[in-house]
């Protein structure tokens, strides 16, 4: 039996080669096969435009990840919060 070299994706394996992309996960072959779909698929075409607008607008934002500590604070809130709503 040959292996033949399987060149045509589906749509949804295009949308997760675009994502593990912008990660710089993806394998040579996966880019190139994910290219080839993007020559006949606008819908792909257009997921691929608007991952990579958001991801650009992420990285040119200035945005900050809370903390740890603050994080646990914030759950202890939180949990207190519901226990009382569940207790009236």
């Amino acid at each position: 039996m040959s292996k033949k070299l399987k060149i045509g994706i589906p749509c949804s394996e295009a949308n997760l080669v675009c994502d593990k992309s912008q990660y710089k996960e993806s394998s040579f072959l996966e880019k190139v096969r994910h290219h080839l779909h993007l020559l006949y698929c606008k819908a792909c075409r257009d997921y691929a435009k608007t991952n990579n607008k958001l991801s650009s607008i992420i990285a040119q934002s200035k945005v900050r990840c809370m903390d740890k500590k603050n994080k646990e604070c914030l759950k202890n809130v939180f949990d207190k919060a519901l226990k009382k709503e569940k207790i009236n």
